[in-house]
């Protein structure tokens, strides 16, 4: 594979599993000698997305990405999201008969149906054709792939994450302010409610309470819990020194398909706390790395116990360089079914 094209409607200034995953993926891609070209929002005019302002909705028209796509001329076109610049790529691939995969990231229909009374099935009906108009869907998780196997998404593929142990190490000493007591239990991450954070703050733990993250939901939460720790969005060695400092990472999330706060807070030696759904139960699994359990509460006072060593340990096991193998291997499966299948229609 010589050149690939990710196009995706998340992008910068969000910083989100998807942001990341693809950043992350095309380092590793470029390192290997592979072309990487991307088409974001930020090459199109756009306008906030309701309930999302940070989140932009790209304007264009089929044509305007034919062309674009025409310009990077790559051999394999990679569609990370369902938003509008996923969708006329994904139109656009299939008029031209062009290779193209998909990789099915945010379980949108839990998000939609977190905020309104709107029923999942007519969402998935919508994803379902769109991932299955491709050549081949990828997923994060085991436990991802049954779901949407069962809701009939054709061709799913395995494409794990990982986590940068460089950036991600434990780091001595404390960024927390001396009064704050211990032990401090930590949640990093979007500020919404399909993140189920209130979960957490509802918890009647010893110590503190820090949230690390932005989002809409930010207001309204500092407002009703005026003793905990709200931070705002980090990133970089500031994040890292958060994960490192805190006692044990708590994820109350319900919706996530993966996670990758998880992994980050494992490779800087925090213990992890979480419910046995989708995301922690792929991450955490059987490992020693933290503690599953639907009483939340009990999960995150036993997880004080556990090595910090043994969480760093859990980490190293995962890397950029095992997803972007799966990866390549992932696209040229699948533009073999691609080949194949415009071979049958032209007999």
């Amino acid at each position: 594979m010589k050149s690939v094209l990710f196009v995706t409607d998340a992008w910068y200034p969000q910083i989100n599993g998807v942001v990341r995953t693809l950043e992350y993926t095309a380092r590793e891609l470029e390192r290997r000698g592979v072309r990487v070209e991307f088409m974001t929002p930020k090459g199109f005019r756009t306008i906030p997305c309701p309930t999302y302002p940070e989140i932009r909705l790209s304007l264009t028209t089929r044509r305007r990405v034919r062309q674009v796509l025409r310009d990077f001329g790559c051999e394999h076109v990679h569609i990370a999201t369902e938003g509008p610049l996923g969708l006329l790529a994904a139109s656009v691939c299939n008029r031209d008969r062009l290779p193209f995969t998909t990789s099915y990231h945010t379980r949108f229909p839990e998000y939609v149906a977190a905020r309104l009374p709107i029923p999942t099935t007519p969402f998935y009906a919508w994803f379902r054709r769109f991932h299955n108009s491709g050549s081949g869907c990828m997923v994060a998780t085991s436990l991802l792939e049954e779901s949407l196997h069962k809701r009939k998404f054709k061709n799913l593929m395995r494409w794990a994450r990982g986590v940068d142990t460089d950036l991600f190490t434990p780091h001595e000493g404390s960024v927390f302010p001396v009064e704050l007591p211990r032990p401090i239990f930590l949640n990093v991450g979007r500020v919404a409610v399909e993140k189920n954070i209130k979960a957490f703050l509802d918890l009647e733990l010893p110590g503190s309470k820090v949230v690390v993250g932005d989002g809409p939901q930010l207001a309204s939460l500092k407002k009703a819990y005026p003793d905990v720790l709200f931070t705002g969005a980090m990133n970089g060695e500031n994040l890292a020194r958060h994960y490192s400092g805190a006692d044990v990472f708590v994820f109350p999330s319900r919706t996530d398909t993966f996670g990758l706060v998880l992994l980050e807070a494992l490779a800087c030696g925090t213990p992890v706390a979480a419910y046995p759904v989708m995301g922690p139960v792929d991450v955490i699994g059987k490992s020693d790395g933290g503690v599953l359990s639907g009483d939340l509460k009990e999960a995150a006072l036993q997880a004080i116990k556990i090595s910090r060593k043994t969480c760093r340990q859990v980490a190293l096991e995962q890397s950029w360089s095992k997803c972007t193998d799966q990866f390549l291997a992932n696209i040229q499966a699948a533009d073999g079914v691609h080949s194949a299948a415009k071979s049958r229609k032209a007999a």
